[in-house]
């Protein structure tokens, strides 16, 4: 992994619209970025992934994620939202939205990325910063130093 997870044009803190309008203007951040060369088909994966089993947790969060033969390399991009978007979670929607997109054959990255997000969002004071961040390349530094494998 050479490029950074996470850069301030993959971070959206005024994040709007319902579960697939959110993914997709994350998603489009990302192609954006040239890290997704093919939106419809990112997409389709991570919908399939939805399928599979919702990607909403307890405490506002919800991590769309997939492997995509779209995705050109491990990338993180965050949205907030301050209605919440529905993931599936059951207390109820998504404030902090993370978007993780790895390559097909990226092997075990984004499971890394999951795990160290997962045990960052244990903390409520990873949470509460970014809550409360209002400087999108803020976000991306915090996010990078705090879940890079």
């Amino acid at each position: 992994m050479n490029a950074a997870l996470i850069t301030t044009d993959l971070v959206d803190l005024h994040l709007e619209g319902e579960r697939r309008s959110a993914v997709r203007e994350l998603a489009q951040r990302l192609v954006d970025a040239g890290r997704v060369t093919d939106i419809d088909l990112f997409l389709t994966d991570i919908e399939k992934r939805e399928q599979q089993m919702a990607t909403g947790l307890e405490g506002g969060i919800g991590i769309p994620h997939c492997r995509s033969a779209a995705v050109t390399e491990p990338t993180l991009a965050f949205g907030r939202s301050t209605n919440g978007v529905d993931f599936g979670a059951p207390d109820g929607p998504a404030k902090l939205i993370f978007l993780i997109a790895a390559p097909e054959g990226g092997g075990a990255d984004h499971m890394t990325v999951l795990a160290a997000l997962a045990r960052r969002l244990v903390r409520a004071e990873f949470k509460q910063t970014l809550l409360q961040a209002d400087d999108p390349a803020a976000v991306a530094a915090y996010v990078q130093q705090e879940v890079s494998p």
